[in-house]
């Protein structure tokens, strides 16, 4: 009789380790599936980032050829404010 309880709880430990089992490989297939999206969610971040770079490169040559401008539009006024100051102390 001992034997039969002993084969019987043999038994029933077997059939819940593959129910463990199983419970196991889904939660993997889970974790597979969350693993594949934040991997495309990576991908599509890089994307996202090389192209926020690439028009920060284009904005700051923007900025930096609107400084010159500004740097050479402030010498000219400077140079004919000059001018205007010579003429002005001749006339007078």
């Amino acid at each position: 009789m001992e034997q039969t309880e002993l084969q019987a709880i043999l038994g029933a430990l077997n059939d819940f380790s593959k129910k463990i089992d199983e419970k196991f490989e889904k939660i993997d297939e889970k974790f597979e599936k969350i693993d594949q999206r934040f991997e495309n969610l990576e991908n599509r971040m890089d994307e996202r980032f090389d192209r926020l770079e690439i028009k920060l490169d284009a904005k700051t040559v923007e900025l930096r050829e609107t400084q010159e401008t500004v740097d050479f539009l402030s010498s000219k006024t400077l140079q004919h404010e000059k001018k205007l100051r010579e003429l002005y102390s001749q006339r007078t």
